[in-house]
């Protein structure tokens, strides 16, 4: 065939891409592999083999970590971990500036390394995941430069166990190293299964950057390992990237040790097209976001929801331009969808499209399909409903199902209307429409006409069950730091005992009742407990609280957490303002009920409702002061890093101080737009029952504020397996933070316990930046300019 023959058809010829030097690269190394433990590589042992999903041929035989040798790399790791974060941040950025120039340098080997153990496009890892690892780098040495002084009372959390998946297994490797190194940690890593022969050519390039030995190792093999990994005592921080079943088993298995923990998760990304989108650009960004990667994207774009008046036209082009798709060979340049990881998701594809198809009209355009490997064409489901298994199910494939709306509040209430929360696309060419529905949908990351635009400087993370976590910006170095200084145990405090003869409470008998939607309310339980003083003194009568009323006060906060977030942050701060006020007129009154309750001196007590005061107004300074930041990523546009609240948050308040630490717990929350349910200190709780007299004469509105009397070991279950509450912060000085840790994983809500640890409610501790980061959730939206 002539060149003037191919310009008449424009047909596409073979550009496959050589994968000589990526083979010999295996066959150097004898086909096998060990782990890479400090610093080198071991023997290989038993193990499982890797194959390239496109023609299921063996590239190379890998070992299956041992119970002991997952602990010598946590063991090197440790041990390495000291002189790693003595160096200085510019050391560290050297470091990892060397890590960025090597993958630059190998830049094609990787890639086909990639394709081949993956099966996703060379042209894909070629041209975006390669280049984007890079960037990670680069980005974090930047950051590493910058620690020292930006963010120099935090320290790493030391050594980091992270698990990637097998979809972007080079990326991943650079999401999860790279902050961690700048941080000051080190890292034992275990890639996919599948997919580990990337990781080890990272290996070779930590040695050949001048790492220190330990500081990166690298163990692999089946899900077994990632358990051993996430149960041992030598790591401090645990970070996953996989699906959501498996976040939920890691939240349970890490309850109560104290490891911090970020998740990354499933998706069920809504795709939003308006009548006024351009269409033809619409349809080429859908492309990109659900056939990218042969749909193995946790946050693909594969939930349609398009506008009724031009949904038949764009499901039209959208067929045609499925048609025009090319299926096949990876290594060739031309392909658009590769091979499916392996027959294991391949079948699971096949399953799940065959069992919900026939609630809607199934297409599938007649592309060659290769005789050997594992592939699946590009496929489209209309005429969904929201309810369907499809719609609402993660796929993982290069499957799209598809649903109409008319109004755009109907897109959103369709679009939020799923478990997950990680990505979203809205596609209108006006801009009111586009910047309205964005920040309605409830999502870590929102792409206005565009998808599927990721950056080291613009975080990623997910909201309800896609996890919780940032990676990428300053927000993901966060992920692997904590604040200076070793916390001292919290002694728990125990109710006050009764005298042999009492004195009587005030001449006028009063029993606190609970605070619920803005008004008083009885306990469904009908008991009540006696408060008594530090002298055994009847100081009053307190409700118990039960499930029930925990479950009436998140319906409150629930039903007016929505106008309380929309509500200007000018807004918030006057009425918190307004709460500072009115507990100033009362301030001797509080403090007596204070000196009354815990016994102290009167100057104690006085001295802690001028402190609660304080830090009213803090919160209410800082209200309108927290908006977030523009990213610079590289689109002629910008990213926006909103912080937007959390929603429902549910707090145990502190024993030690009931008045300031109870107004250390709301008034950050509901600074920032959310709306709590609190229960208040256990010992002295009448503090609170005082303080919502305080919220009735301050224009609070109903619901925002909710308090539940009772015993912290009887409720925090109960508010943490709650479905409905996103979060669940305690400060009690009961035991309790592994139990809330474990009820939080049924709907992977966000959990910041104190695990028996006192804080200095005072000072910085008690009003930090650790409350507002715990406030909010960075929701990044991008906004491309124009052409």
């Amino acid at each position: 065939m002539t060149v003037s023959d191919l310009m008449d058809s424009m047909e596409y010829g073979p550009a496959t891409e050589s994968a000589a030097e990526a083979l010999a690269w295996l066959v150097d190394r004898g086909d096998r592999f060990g782990h890479f433990i400090a610093g080198q590589f071991t023997e290989p042992g038993d193990g499982f083999e890797a194959k390239n999903p496109a023609t299921g041929e063996v590239l190379a035989t890998l070992t299956q970590a041992t119970p002991a040798e997952v602990d010598a790399a946590v063991d090197a790791a440790r041990k390495a971990q000291p002189k790693w974060t003595g160096l200085s941040g510019h050391a560290r950025a050297r470091a990892l500036y060397a890590l960025a120039r090597l993958i630059q340098k190998h830049a094609r080997l990787i890639a086909v390394l990639e394709t081949l153990d993956n099966g996703k496009p060379i042209r894909e890892s070629r041209d975006i995941d390669v280049p984007l690892a890079a960037r990670h780098f680069y980005y974090h040495a930047g950051l590493a430069q910058l620690l020292d002084k930006d963010l120099a009372e935090h320290v790493p959390l030391g050594v980091c166990g992270q698990i990637i998946p097998w979809n972007f297994p080079f990326l991943m490797l650079a999401w999860k190293i790279a902050p961690a190194l700048a941080a000051g940690n080190t890292v034992v890593l275990k890639p996919a299964e599948q997919t580990s022969l990337t990781a080890l050519l990272f290996a070779e390039l930590t040695s050949e950057a001048g790492l220190p030995a330990g500081v990166v190792n690298i163990v692999t093999g089946d899900g077994a390992v990632g358990e051993r990994i996430v149960t041992h005592p030598g790591i401090d921080k645990i970070a996953f990237t996989g699906s959501t079943e498996v976040g939920r088993k890691i939240r349970t298995a890490t309850a109560g040790s104290g490891k911090a923990l970020s998740l990354e998760l499933g998706g069920k990304s809504p795709y939003i097209v308006f009548e006024d989108a351009d269409l033809d650009s619409a349809v080429e960004g859908l492309v990109d976001a659900i056939w990218f990667n042969q749909g193995q994207v946790c946050c693909a774009g594969s939930r349609l929801i398009v506008q009724e008046g031009i949904a038949d036209a764009f499901h039209d082009r959208l067929r045609a331009r499925m048609a025009a798709l090319r299926l096949g060979d990876p290594l060739d340049k031309c392909i658009d969808i590769g091979a499916i990881v392996d027959e294991t998701q391949l079948s699971r594809i096949e399953g799940m499209v065959a069992a919900g198809a026939g609630e809607g009209a199934l297409f599938q355009p007649d592309c060659h399909m290769p005789g050997r490997g594992c592939f699946y064409p590009p496929t489209l489901i209309t005429g969904l409903s929201p309810a369907s298994t499809l719609m609402q199910e993660e796929i993982f494939g290069p499957v799209l199902v598809s649903t109409t709306f008319r109004t755009p509040a109907e897109a959103v209430q369709l679009a939020n209307d799923t478990r997950y929360g990680l990505a979203a696309s809205v596609w209108s060419e006006t801009i009111g429409v586009a910047l309205d529905v964005a920040p309605k949908l409830t999502a870590g990351v929102i792409w206005v006409n565009g998808s599927n635009m990721f950056d080291a400087a613009a975080g990623f993370g997910g909201l309800r069950e896609s996890g919780f976590g940032r990676e990428g910006g300053w927000e993901g170095l966060m992920e692997y730091l904590r604040p200076k200084g070793t916390a001292k145990p919290l002694k728990p405090l125990a109710l006050a005992e009764r005298a042999d003869k009492p004195a009587p409470a005030d001449p006028l008998d009063r029993t606190a009742k609970l605070y619920i939607g803005g008004k008083q309310a009885r306990p469904d339980s009908g008991y009540c407990r006696t408060v008594y003083g530090a002298r055994g003194r009847i100081v009053g009568h307190v409700g118990l609280g039960n499930r029930k009323d925990i479950r009436n006060a998140v319906e409150a906060a629930r039903k007016a957490q929505g106008a309380w977030a929309a509500a200007s942050a000018h807004n918030r701060a006057q009425i918190l303002y307004y709460i500072a006020e009115n507990l100033s007129t009362r301030a001797g009154e509080f403090a007596d009920r204070l000196h009354a309750m815990t016994g102290g001196p009167k100057a104690k007590a006085a001295a802690e409702v001028e402190a609660t005061i304080d830090r009213l107004f803090t919160w209410a300074a800082r209200a309108d002061k927290a908006a977030g930041e523009i990213k610079a990523v590289p689109i002629r546009g910008t990213a926006l890093a909103m912080n937007t609240p959390v929603g429902v948050i549910g707090a145990l308040c502190p024993d030690e101080v009931p008045l300031l630490g109870l107004v250390s717990v709301l008034a950050p929350a509901i600074a920032m737009g959310n709306a709590v349910v609190l229960v208040p200190s256990d010992p002295f709780p009448l503090i609170a029952t005082d303080f919502y007299q305080v919220l009735d004469t301050s224009d609070v509105p109903g619901g925002v504020v909710n308090i539940v009397t009772g015993s912290h070991t009887t409720l925090a279950a109960t508010l943490a397996a709650h479905m409905d509450v996103d979060a669940v912060w305690s400060f009690s000085s009961s035991d309790i933070s592994a139990e809330i840790e474990r009820a939080a994983a049924g709907n992977l809500k966000r959990t910041w316990v104190n695990h028996g640890r006192a804080c200095d409610w005072t000072g910085e501790d008690g009003e930090g930046r650790a409350f507002l980061r715990a406030a909010t959730e960075v929701k990044t939206v991008w906004i491309p300019w124009g052409a």
